[in-house]
């Protein structure tokens, strides 16, 4: 697969990262397979996952596709840019054509991303995981390695303007290789989201205190943050699609007047 596009990008997002002075808290990537397909399963707390998310895998010399949800493709400049670090469009009404590009991808070779949750976490914890990951993983016989962010919230997420001060801190934990069979994809997907709530929790806990003081927006509540619990990020969630749908609807009979 020719990367002409993504080479010089990691190099402009490095600078981006030193002009912004970001402390990187990096632990595990040696668990990213050198080579081989390998399937990378990532929390989502904010816009800017995709990028940090790749760097899980920087340190073994991988490019990560993450799966993307077609809206980024649809794009007029984010679409090209998507597609020519070959990211995988995923249509969330019919998931099926972006399952068989990731295991075309896997049994290639390659390194993809995936965010479980779907969506971003408005409450910064763990919302509920598809099975898609659990199945890919399996169905293309690579490992699934867990990868947390955290701190990437804190420039731009859902619900609070963007801040791309200087001096934050990021962190990237990533976990041991877990490996599906698919023999039971619920009970392999709560053990990967149990993998990765243990492995959120040991985040929080060794992000610097300095930066995350009680009552941060960015906190979840049941840290001491001020973010919404999961049952209010849900409702939140369910209001955000309420006003999408009715935005549709409204154009719909305004283009057929």
């Amino acid at each position: 697969m020719r990367d002409l596009t993504y080479p010089p990008i990691i190099v402009a997002a490095k600078t981006g990262f030193r002009l912004l002075g970001q402390d990187f808290l990096t632990t595990g990537t040696e668990h990213v397979p050198r080579t081989g397909g390998v399937l990378l399963a990532v929390n989502h707390i904010g816009y800017v996952d995709f990028i940090y998310g790749g760097l899980a895998a920087n340190p073994s010399k991988r490019l990560v596709r993450f799966m993307a949800k077609r809206e980024i493709f649809d794009h007029r400049l984010g679409g090209p840019l998507m597609r020519s670090l070959h990211h995988i469009e995923v249509d969330r009404g019919a998931g099926t054509a972006s399952m068989r590009q990731a295991l075309t991808y896997l049994r290639d070779g390659e390194a993809v991303g995936i965010f479980p949750e779907a969506t971003i976490s408005r409450s910064f914890e763990l919302k509920e995981f598809k099975t898609g990951a659990v199945r890919i993983a399996a169905d293309a016989g690579v490992p699934l390695v867990p990868v947390i962010l955290w701190g990437t919230q804190r420039m731009l997420t859902k619900g609070h303007p963007k801040d791309f001060s200087r001096g934050k801190t990021i962190a990237i934990r990533v976990g041991e290789p877990l490996h599906p069979t698919g023999a039971d994809p619920v009970a392999e997907t709560a053990e990967l989201k149990a993998t990765m709530a243990r492995m959120l929790d040991e985040t929080i806990r060794a992000y610097p205190a300095e930066e995350q003081p009680p009552g941060s927006w960015w906190l979840p509540a049941s840290y001491g943050g001020s973010a919404p619990t999961l049952e209010e990020a849900e409702e939140l969630d369910a209001a955000e699609k309420r006003e999408r749908a009715a935005r549709r609807a409204a154009k719909r009979a305004e283009g057929s007047a």
